[in-house]
């Protein structure tokens, strides 16, 4: 089922309803530009393996707060203290493993942003694969990156088209080259 139809068909709280379709309508498939927020973005997918997508909506804020704005500079430098003020806060996914991918992730982020100028750039120099050749990569060279996160991540940042059904109002406002 895609996500176009999920936000139509699912029966949820009237508050949920409403996470989901602000991201459908305004954030899912349309491009990032900023390093911080793509990072931001691979952040969640990262938390939300194993977990529901409506979990990381209501949880996002907290992510952004916890995260500091999802600064790619900042979460790179992340010490142990760091490590044991994010798992106890109640506001994110307390997983270490998931806690660690978002501090060794950020450093290897700073290290491609070295060569490629940003992480936008990084995966703009990559840009077009397939998915399986873009798993391949990401697994390669991030921590917890499956196929469902690459998957999710590429497609709601645009660089993987199927983010819209055709028939999708939305659809119509992302631009040609990602749809």
């Amino acid at each position: 089922m895609s996500y176009c139809t999920y936000i139509i068909n699912n029966p949820s709280e009237q508050a949920d309803y409403l996470l989901h379709k602000h991201y459908h309508d305004n954030q899912y498939g349309f491009p990032i530009e900023d390093d911080d927020e793509l990072f931001g973005r691979l952040l969640l997918e990262i938390n939300q393996a194993g977990l529901s997508w409506t979990l990381m909506l209501r949880k996002q804020d907290s992510f952004r707060a916890a995260y500091d704005n999802f600064s790619i500079e900042k979460v790179a430098a992340y010490d142990e203290a760091d490590r044991e003020r994010l798992l106890a806060d109640p506001g994110i996914v307390r997983n270490r493993l998931k806690v660690n991918a978002a501090i060794v992730n950020a450093q290897k982020i700073l290290e491609l942003k070295q060569e490629y100028g940003s992480f936008k750039g990084w995966i703009d120099a990559h840009h077009p694969l397939t998915k399986e050749q873009w798993v391949k990569l990401f697994k390669k060279t991030f921590k917890f990156t499956g196929g469902e996160i690459v998957n999710e991540f590429l497609m709601s940042t645009g660089y993987l088209p199927g983010a819209h059904d055709a028939d999708c109002p939305i659809y119509q406002t992302i631009p040609q080259a990602l749809r």
